[in-house]
């Protein structure tokens, strides 16, 4: 007889598993990539779709043929810079210097910021504002406040900032169509639950089964220590945590929703009605979840966009 054989599943770099405490996701790599201004974006989740497209894979057995590919659907609408803070590196970590709002009244508390920029360690972020009022589906009266990093040249940065201070930010601005990205969200909340979802182990054969249904774990632990070790898989909280996807490819940007949105809009959302990304395969989070998108920091092939031949609508509302 074959022996059984099943290592234990699940990550435990993501240990603890709690609840995040903000769907605001926080971006906290200090990488930043070479000649992008602006590193990063933010939209929602609307749905998933599926596209017929051109292979330009170069190593794909289905290169240059057409081939179907799902889709997830991000909807971006323009943010607001509302402000740009100055940061200083110590030993300590980022310490705030001073920060430039557009609905401060003493300016930049009287501080020259072209000297201030010069010294050593300073890195200029954007303060940006969602706008939700433009999406249909988000129902959200105020905007979420977050920053944005930029390309790390403090004296192009500063004034970049203040260029574009009290304007808008279009997410053509950052992104164009091939590049790849990294995909950060809050992911769907699914309560407490037992070990075999939460965890993935196998459940107990029919023999240890009699005593009960076999959905837990076989054994936590030995006498000694007389206590349970934090690595045994047990019930919590699952799902509702900030994870990242990397190098996810984005197939199209555009501005007419209508070319994208089903009949009756998406299912849970409703209508897309500001510029949009289609990005290959799916990402963390349900519909009208909050999605921060950022430049790849890994490697990844310099590929141009591929033909987008067809981009199914057909209702969802029946499934």
């Amino acid at each position: 007889m074959a022996k059984r054989h099943s290592p234990r599943r699940g990550s435990l770099a993501f240990s603890p598993r709690k609840r995040a405490r903000s769907e605001t996701c926080r971006i906290r790599r200090e990488q930043v990539v070479p000649g992008r201004q602006i590193q990063g974006f933010v939209g929602y989740k609307a749905g998933m779709t599926h596209i017929i497209l051109n292979d330009n894979s170069p190593n794909s057995l289905t290169r240059g043929m057409e081939i179907s590919v799902p889709v997830t659907v991000i909807e971006t609408p323009p943010v607001k810079v509302v402000g740009f803070r100055l940061y200083k590196d110590t030993v300590y970590g980022k310490v705030a210097l001073t920060e430039v709002r557009t609905d401060s009244k003493g300016g930049n508390n009287g501080v020259d910021l072209s000297d201030l920029i010069k010294t050593d360690g300073v890195s200029v972020r954007l303060i940006i504002s969602t706008l939700p009022e433009l999406v249909s589906g988000i129902p959200k009266k105020r905007g979420e406040l977050m920053e944005l990093k930029m390309s790390g040249v403090p004296e192009d940065d500063l004034e970049y900032a203040q260029k574009v201070l009290g304007t808008e930010i279009r997410v053509s601005d950052v992104f164009k169509e091939g590049d790849f990205v990294d995909v950060t969200a809050v992911t769907r909340g699914k309560g407490t639950q037992g070990p075999v979802k939460r965890w993935g182990v196998t459940i107990q054969n029919a023999k240890a089964r009699k005593s009960g249904k076999g959905r837990h774990v076989g054994c936590i632990g030995g006498w000694r220590p007389r206590r349970v070790r934090w690595r045994i898989p047990q019930l919590g909280q699952t799902g509702y945590q900030q994870r990242t996807e990397y190098n996810k490819r984005i197939l199209k940007i555009g501005d007419d929703g209508s070319e994208i949105t089903p009949k009756g809009g998406f299912l849970h959302y409703g209508l897309v009605r500001n510029e949009y990304l289609l990005v290959k395969g799916s990402i963390p989070g349900p519909k009208k979840r909050l999605i921060r998108i950022s430049h790849a920091i890994r490697p990844y092939p310099k590929l141009a966009a591929p033909e987008v031949i067809y981009i199914s609508r057909e209702s969802q509302q029946g499934n």
